[in-house]
């Protein structure tokens, strides 16, 4: 199987580099191959929804203009807060509103445009639903013609928000059958597990959101990114570059091969024995055939220490032997987790790196940069 996907692969790569250019950071060839099936099936099945719902008849059009850009937004980049249920069926639909109130009252066609759009933003930008779409939406209502004109102010419901609706209906269904998260969930700010006014370990260095705020207001741009979104992008690539400038050190050099485990038939006093006779914090608990099968730790005994050890026993956060080490700073950071698990494929146990380690890594890393050469060297 490795000998068909190499050359399939090695194929997708060499079309995304020569014939196919991202625009937007993180796209792929495989990516937008996914977003225009979405598309097909998305807007097809919202004309042929709304046409059975409302009838097909000169009265009314099946699927305005504006859809075709909300698909865009909607297939091809999901995560953007401009792609979200609300702003979606909320601006086209607000949008639309506008625009045919402006028909209305405004007998100037080239005033009435030119009001509706703005209007239209300003209204968005308010109701917390800027979409694009939205301006376009704003737009058809005034310059559609006589079937939409003739619609009134029934135009916004049917069929732009019903369109709106159809269609973040089926853009639910397709990402979650492609395997994506749709609506998008931002990552939830950090919090300290241990209940203080302290901020968590990871945030007390390096940049804080004062930061990222001041640097946003210094480009003196608008980006289409979540705030939250923004932030852990910023930390994973803090912690991307670390771990390359120091990538020599992987977690098969650092980690503690000699590992105490327990199995997972094993009672629980023998799990509460172990750990104060080794002074550890995490033990790995294996099932009969001697694969990883979670971690026990004495606050796991301390919450849940009546039952067996499998009703006991945490989800074991695990890492292979070739990752850099300086990859477990963010998860031995987090305030839960004391020990990250170096497994082999098949989850056998290949030894423990515990936040010791770690700070004894961290510790050298730190001292040889102290010894680097500061300026020239003079005989």
């Amino acid at each position: 199987m490795s000998n068909i996907a190499g050359p399939g692969r090695r194929l997708g790569d060499l079309l995304g580099s020569r014939l196919f250019r991202p625009i937007l950071a993180g796209a792929t060839l495989r990516e937008r191959l996914i977003a225009c099936l979405g598309a097909l099936l998305g807007i097809a099945l919202t004309g042929l929804v709304s046409g059975w719902i409302v009838g097909e008849g000169p009265h009314i059009p099946l699927i305005v203009a504006p859809m075709g850009a909300t698909a865009v937004l909607l297939f091809a980049v999901p995560a953007s807060p401009l792609a979200q249920p609300w702003p979606i069926i909320g601006g086209n639909t607000i949008s639309a509103l506008i625009g045919v109130t402006a028909a209305y009252f405004i007998p100037n066609p080239v005033l009435a445009i030119g009001v509706g759009v703005s209007l239209a933003i300003a209204a968005m930008s308010f109701t917390r639903c800027l979409h694009p779409p939205g301006g376009a939406a704003a737009l058809t209502a005034l310059i559609g013609g006589p079937a939409i004109a003739s619609s009134g102010f029934l135009f916004p419901f049917v069929p732009v928000c019903l369109n709106s609706l159809i269609l973040v209906g089926l853009g639910i269904a397709f990402h979650r059958l492609s395997g994506r998260q749709y609506p998008h969930v931002p990552q939830a700010a950090p919090v300290n597990v241990h209940g203080t006014a302290d901020l968590p370990a990871p945030l007390r260095v390096g940049f804080n959101a004062r930061d990222v705020d001041a640097a946003l207001e210094s480009l003196n741009e608008t980006l289409d990114i979540d705030r939250t979104d923004l932030d852990r992008l910023l930390r994973e690539v803090e912690s991307q570059a670390m771990a390359r400038a120091h990538g020599e050190l992987d977690c098969g050099t650092v980690m503690s091969r000699d590992v105490v485990t327990i199995g997972v038939d094993e009672p629980v006093a023998r799990a509460r024995e172990l750990l104060l006779k080794h002074n550890i914090r995490t033990l790995p608990v294996i099932d009969g055939a001697g694969r990883l099968a979670g971690t026990l730790g004495l606050r796991e005994l301390a919450l849940r220490g009546d039952g067996a050890i499998a009703q006991v026993m945490s989800t074991a956060r695990t890492a292979m032997a070739d990752e850099a080490v300086l990859s477990l700073v963010e998860p031995l950071s987090d305030g839960h987790t004391h020990a990250v698990v170096v497994t082999a494929e098949d989850r056998s146990v290949l030894g423990i790196v515990t936040q010791t380690d770690l700070l004894a890594v961290l510790m050298r890393l730190v001292s040889a940069k102290a010894l680097e050469p500061t300026g020239p060297q003079t005989s």
